[in-house]
C-alpha cells in the first residue's frame, strides 16, 4: 500500500486546537444510543475538537441487543474488549457474524444492523470508532425469535 500524495489542503483544525484528554469518568453519555446498546463517547465533537471522528465504548448488558439501526454515512470499525457478540444483518436479519475478545468488525455505512450480546452472564463490551460521526437511526424492530440463535436471560 503506498502514502497518499501530499496535498497543499488547509488543516480542518484551527492552530489553537491541542490535544485533549477525557478523563474516565467524564465521558459524554448524551449520544446516540440504539435500545440496550449504551454508546459512551470518549472522543468526538460533541465535547471535543474533532470534527470528522466518533470513538467510544459500546456495551450490551447480558443477552440484550440493540434494535435494527444504521449509522447511515458513517463507516464503523469496533474492537470486542470482552464478551460474545454477534452481528446480524442482510436480509431479515438471517446473516450474521460472531465476535469475541480481540476481533476487529467493519460496518459499512447505511448497513442495517443488530448488535447482540450472546452471552446471558457476561457484559459484551468493545471499542468503536465512526467518521464523520456517532450517527445512529433506528428502525423498525423485529422480534427476538427472527434473529438465529439470540435469547434473553
Amino acid at each position: 500500500m503506498t502514502s497518499p500524495e501530499p496535498t497543499d489542503a488547509a488543516p480542518t483544525v484551527g492552530p489553537d486546537v491541542v490535544p485533549v484528554v477525557t478523563r474516565a469518568g467524564e465521558e459524554d453519555t448524551a449520544t446516540m444510543q440504539s435500545g440496550d446498546a449504551v454508546r459512551v463517547s470518549g472522543v468526538g465533537p460533541q465535547h471535543t475538537p474533532a470534527t470528522r471522528i466518533w470513538f467510544g465504548q459500546v456495551s450490551n448488558a447480558p443477552g440484550y441487543r440493540s434494535p435494527p439501526h444504521h449509522h447511515g454515512e458513517a463507516e464503523t470499525g469496533g474492537y470486542v474488549l470482552r464478551g460474545h457478540g454477534r452481528i446480524y444483518f442482510g436480509e431479515g436479519y438471517r446473516e450474521f457474524l460472531d465476535m469475541t475478545a480481540g476481533d476487529w468488525v467493519f460496518v459499512p455505512p447505511y448497513m442495517p444492523h443488530v448488535e447482540a450480546n450472546m452471552s446471558i452472564t457476561e457484559d459484551l463490551v468493545w471499542l468503536t470508532a465512526r467518521t464523520p460521526d456517532n450517527i445512529v437511526i433506528n428502525l423498525d424492530e423485529v422480534p427476538d425469535e427472527s434473529l438465529q440463535g439470540y435469547r434473553r436471560p
